[in-house]
Order: C-alpha cells, then structure tokens, then sequence
C-alpha cells in the first residue's frame, strides 16, 4: 500500500547521507499521505544502503503501525505528533547534521543574518527546550518552538523541519545545515548581525512568491 509514498519517503531518506546530514543510521524521513493520514517513515537502525521502498515503515497518524517488515524509527511518534498538531505539514524530517546541531548543542538559535535564511525561513530558527527521546515529547516540543519557521533545533539533540510535501522538508533540512554553517563561519570572524525585520519579511515574499516566475525582476 501507498507505493508512491513509500519510493518519495525512501528517496528522501537516501538523500540525507548524500547531503552529508546523517551518519551511520542516523535521521529518518517521513510522509504523511493526504487521503488516508498515513504515515510512511525509515525503519529503526538500518543502514541507508539496505534501505528500499517496500521497508518503509506504515503506521497511523498516533504511530501504531499499520504494516512493516522492520520495526519503525525510534522518532515514529514525534513526527506523528507534529502531524497532529499541524495539519498543513505533509513532511518531516530529523538530522543531526554537524553546523546546526553545533547550535543546538548549545542551546542557541541561528538568527536571521543572511538573506539566504529570509528567503527560506523567514524567521530565525528556533532552538526548543531538551526533550526526551521515543515519544511524543520531542514532536510536542518542537511544534511549541517551531513559531513561523521550517526548521527548529532541539537542545542537545538535533535538527528537525517540516514542509507541505516530504521534498519540501527535506529541502529545508539541507538549507538548515547550509546556513548553520555559514553563520558559524562568521562567528569565527567577528559578530552577526540580525537583519530588520521588514528586510526579512520582503526577501522571504519576494522568494517565496515571485522567485523563479516572470515577476522576480519587478519589485
């Protein structure tokens, strides 16, 4: 069941280690299907390269599992209940990819310093308190922090974001560690500073909603 769900979500997973955001079996990719509210997500501590379609893991929007052959990523209940709390959100992701997860290992947020971030998140991403692994904490947690962006680090833990579409986040997940990486460069060197706000908000709509139309040039 849900097959073309199953090869986007496997895709996706397999793109974390492409983009250098995972080690080992680290991280997982999920999907949530808009006619059923099923959840398609990587099996538990499987390395990528044995990862395929049909593995993925099937479960119910609370996380029982509806099919499988593996058992399902140690996070199944966080992404479902970020699903639960945010019915626009088609895609979830988690990694702890190097620059970002610097960040939340410290408990910092990345503000918006760069265009790059306005364009894409529109907001500074948020680090959300500790929470503890395998239930539903972490998802309640970061949808409490999350606010505007697509992105929020966890305190000691890792990265997690969210989008309309499985490919949605996952494209904010490899602009989170691009950023973090930026912005930790630039540490090195002397002080950011935080855009204004309306800079923000006019890079974020002109990215948003005029990028790559014939309109981008106007305005």
């Amino acid at each position: 069941m849900l097959e073309a769900l199953r090869e986007r979500v496997y895709r996706a997973n397999m793109a974390l280690p492409k983009y250098n955001l995972v080690t080992w079996t680290a991280g997982n990719v999920s999907g949530r299907d808009p006619e059923t509210n099923l959840v398609v997500i990587k099996p538990s501590g499987i390395m990528f390269e044995e990862l395929a379609p049909e593995n993925m893991v099937i479960v119910d929007i609370n996380g029982n599992v509806v099919e499988a052959t593996l058992g399902a990523s140690t996070d199944t209940f966080s992404h479902c209940a970020i699903y639960r709390g945010r019915p626009d959100v088609y895609g979830v992701v988690h990694t702890h990819s190097n620059y970002a997860t610097a960040f939340a290992a410290i408990g910092n947020s990345i503000p918006v310093c760069l265009t790059a971030m306005a364009d894409e998140f529109g907001a500074d991403i948020p680090c959300a308190p500790y929470a503890r692994i395998g239930g539903a904490g972490i998802g309640e947690t970061a949808l409490a922090h999350i606010g505007d962006s697509v992105a929020v680090l966890m305190k000691q833990h890792g990265v997690f974001t969210i989008g309309a579409s499985v490919e949605k986040a996952l494209k904010a997940a490899v602009m989170v560690e691009d950023v973090a990486k930026t912005v930790w460069l630039a540490m090195q060197v002397g002080q950011v500073e935080r855009l204004p706000e309306e800079e923000i908000a006019a890079n974020y709509d002109r990215y948003q909603n005029r990028y790559g139309t014939a309109e981008a040039s106007r305005g």
